[in-house]
């Protein structure tokens, strides 16, 4: 895929309404998709539709929450905190920051360790 059209697919899923509401929604706190959908007035098919295609690129992370009914759920937490796209010498660039870029810099932990953390916490 070149850059071009990875940077258009990524402008594609950011100019979506529904997705802006998501990414907005799980960046204060991981929301299962019954949430998203009440909180982001949506239908939850909507919500699934949009969680996947967030989920695909990155941008949206899945977290399963474990009920001692064995009735686990996911939750969705946004991973996107900054995008960023220049202009220099003809082509244009874009960034992403990722919030668990911000969250852990530098400690050496692993991608697992750093997950079960944040799971961990969030029970």
């Amino acid at each position: 895929m070149s850059e071009d059209s990875a940077l258009g697919e990524l402008l594609d899923v950011l100019s979506d309404e529904y997705a802006r509401d998501i990414l907005a929604a799980t960046s204060i706190k991981p929301m299962s998709a019954q949430q998203l959908a009440d909180e982001c007035e949506m239908s939850e098919p909507t919500v699934y539709r949009r969680v996947e295609r967030l989920r695909a690129h990155g941008l949206l992370e899945e977290q399963t929450r474990v009920r001692t009914s064995n009735n686990n759920y996911s939750v969705y937490t946004a991973t996107l905190s900054e995008v960023s796209i220049t202009l220099d010498d003809g082509a244009f660039e874009a960034a992403l920051r990722r919030t668990d870029e911000e969250s852990f810099p530098g400690e050496g932990e692993s991608d697992t360790a750093d997950r079960f953390t944040r799971m961990w916490e969030d029970l």
